[in-house]
Order: C-alpha cells, then structure tokens, then sequence
C-alpha cells in the first residue's frame, strides 16, 4: 500500500526530461529572456485564462520567478517546468506540477505554450511526459488538471492525454475578467490504483 511522503526535500528525481521532441526541465537563472519572450508573444493568448498574464512583464521580474521556482524545485515545495524544442532549443512553454499534496501523493498539471508554437502538440506530449514522472517518481495517487469550461484549447489538451473528466464545480471561482466561472476537474490515476467507492 502506497503511502504519503513524510520528507520531501528528500525525495530524489532527475532534473530533466526528455520526450521525442522536448526537453522538460526546472526553470534556472538565466531563463528569464527567454520566458519573457514567449510570455509577451503570447499575452493575447494567455489574458483570458492566466492571472499572471494581465500585463507585460519586464525581464528582469520574469527572472526572478525562473529563480524562485528553481529553489521551489529544489526544496519540493512546487515543481515548475519549462519545456524547449531539442532540435533548436526555442523555449516552447511552461507547466509543471503544483499544489502538491505529498501526505497523498497528489498533484495538479498546469501548462501553456507560446502562441507561435500551436497546433504541433507539444503541450500534449509535455503533459504525458509529466504524468508518467509523477506516477514514477512522485508516488502519485491522484494527478488533476483543473480547467475554467471555456478553456477549449486546454480541455482538448486534457482529453488528448486520456485523463477523465471526473467532476464539474459549477459556480466554482472567479475568472480573470471577474465572471463567474465553472471548473473542470480532469483526473488520472495509477494503473495499479484501486479507488475507493
């Protein structure tokens, strides 16, 4: 019977993953230009559904977060990934695994991409690269992907990875632009996973 993680700063995993076209891996110091880059090509994209995208960031503030999720990473608190294409080593988005319960294990996958990379699936490929880490590394018992209902992009990205819708939270929070929105609750659990009833 799997049990939670009483010590996570302890728990050992690698610090890169690669997938047939990417390379996932924490952000570091020095990571900023790029991820601002990204970030301010694709605000258009990211406003309606990412508090963090309201306004145009400077470098140096997106270098401060590379910093801080790096030591995020390091002390297991949050796990931010960045993921860029092997064949030129563009930046190509951010994910990641957050809210991480470790009494369970459980963790929630975000993710975004820049607006001149869709439609080539690396949000997709990123997304199972990361759900195999968690079942194997993490000790994973639930992983979630939470997604506002208007989010078709994102939704298709839930279901493309086979993850099943296990809940609708009507009403559930406030979106960016202060409308109410319903949550989808998108869940997988492990192979081997025996859920209770």
């Amino acid at each position: 019977m799997s049990k939670g993680i009483d010590t996570p700063i302890l728990l050992d995993f690698p610090e890169q993953i690669e997938t047939e076209r990417l390379i996932l891996r924490p952000p570091k110091p020095g990571d900023g230009p790029a991820m601002n880059a990204a970030t301010r090509e694709s605000l258009d994209d990211l406003r309606p559904w990412m508090p963090w995208a309201q306004h145009v960031p400077e470098v140096e503030e997106t270098e401060a977060i590379c910093r801080r999720k790096y030591a995020e990473w390091i002390t297991r608190e949050d796990l931010m990934i960045t993921f860029w294409r092997k064949s030129d080593g563009e930046f190509v988005g951010g994910s990641g695994m957050h809210r991480i319960n470790w009494a369970v294990p459980q963790v929630e996958i975000g993710y975004w991409r820049r607006s001149s990379m869709t439609g080539n699936g690396y949000v997709t490929e990123t997304v199972n690269a990361l759900t195999a880490f968690a079942f194997k590394y993490l000790h994973a018992q639930r992983i979630e992907i939470r997604i506002d209902s208007r989010n078709t992009a994102s939704i298709a990205v839930a279901e493309r990875a086979a993850y099943m819708l296990e809940a609708q939270l009507t009403n559930h929070d406030r979106a960016v632009d202060g409308s109410l929105r319903d949550t989808l609750v998108y869940v997988m659990f492990p192979p081997d996973a025996q859920q209770s009833s």
